[in-house]
């Protein structure tokens, strides 16, 4: 037995923050003022390469490092993980699914920073808060991903046409804000075609869509010397092996069409 104090009393003040059984677990961090973080990092408009695929790179990360993650969905600066219904990690405690994605993906971030911001230094260390969400059924979790990925969309079309007006319009932050005011999502479209020749629908998938990601067993070929019998030189060949990777996708996942593909994701004992 432990060697025990007599101090040891207070930790009956920890709260008991397991969560419930059998529900899907997602944890969604945000960046924190990244509006301000961006600016001062000066990001491209209305959308930054470098920033959407070192979001990606960070959640990829998470994934690898994280145990039970089935599938994480990103747009702009925010990012779900969903870990499975079955999970028993760190006896499912709500602190600590926090806390180690917001951690992990936080560090990532400045870690990873230099590969894709070459000329641009980081300043100071970027903010991310968490929240975790229970979802008790297989739609209510696709539902979830389907708003997330309608919220893409909406954001993404209206940033798109607003600094279209003010990049190339002439029009100021204002003027822009004050043009769309009541707008819907055919007045910004027909805005984008017939005022700077834009079809939205041309527009990438990942500003449209965001980014999924998913496990899928990948083929990896290398190339290993091996000396045969018989033979005094070694000689290279190929080896092929299949490893399970993170991969980011961009596509719908609205539809029934992705669900149906990747079966797995929800499959009770995957």
């Amino acid at each position: 037995a432990m060697a025990k104090s007599k101090f040891e009393y207070v930790r009956d003040f920890e709260a008991d923050d397991t969560v419930l059984p059998n529900c899907w677990i997602v944890v969604r961090l945000d960046g924190r003022n990244f509006h301000r973080f961006s600016e001062q990092h000066e990001f491209k408009k209305p959308n930054d390469d470098r920033a959407l695929h070192l979001m990606t790179k960070c959640a990829q990360t998470v994934m690898q490092e994280l145990e039970d993650i089935a599938i994480a969905y990103g747009q702009s600066d925010e990012y779900s993980f969903v870990f499975k219904k079955k999970s028993r990690w760190f006896k499912r405690r709500a602190s600590k699914f926090m806390t180690h994605v917001v951690s992990q993906f936080s560090s990532s971030y400045v870690f990873y920073w230099k590969d894709y911001f070459k000329d641009q230094q980081l300043l100071y260390p970027p903010g991310f808060d968490g929240r975790i969400v229970l979802y008790p059924s297989n739609q209510n979790l696709k539902d979830y991903l389907s708003w997330r990925q309608a919220d893409c969309h909406i954001n993404n079309l209206y940033n798109t046409v607003f600094w279209m007006l003010v990049q190339r319009g002439g029009l100021t932050p204002v003027q822009a804000q004050e043009r769309l005011r009541g707008t819907l999502a055919g007045d910004k479209n027909e805005i984008l075609f017939s005022e700077f020749n834009i079809n939205y629908n041309n527009e990438p998938l990942m500003y449209r869509k965001g980014t999924v990601l998913i496990w899928q067993k990948i083929n990896e070929v290398t190339t290993k010397k091996i000396k045969l019998p018989k033979e005094e030189e070694e000689k290279e060949v190929e080896v092929t092996r299949t490893k399970t990777k993170v991969v980011p996708l961009h596509c719908d996942i609205i539809g029934d069409q992705f669900w149906e593909e990747y079966p797995e994701i929800l499959a009770e004992d995957s």
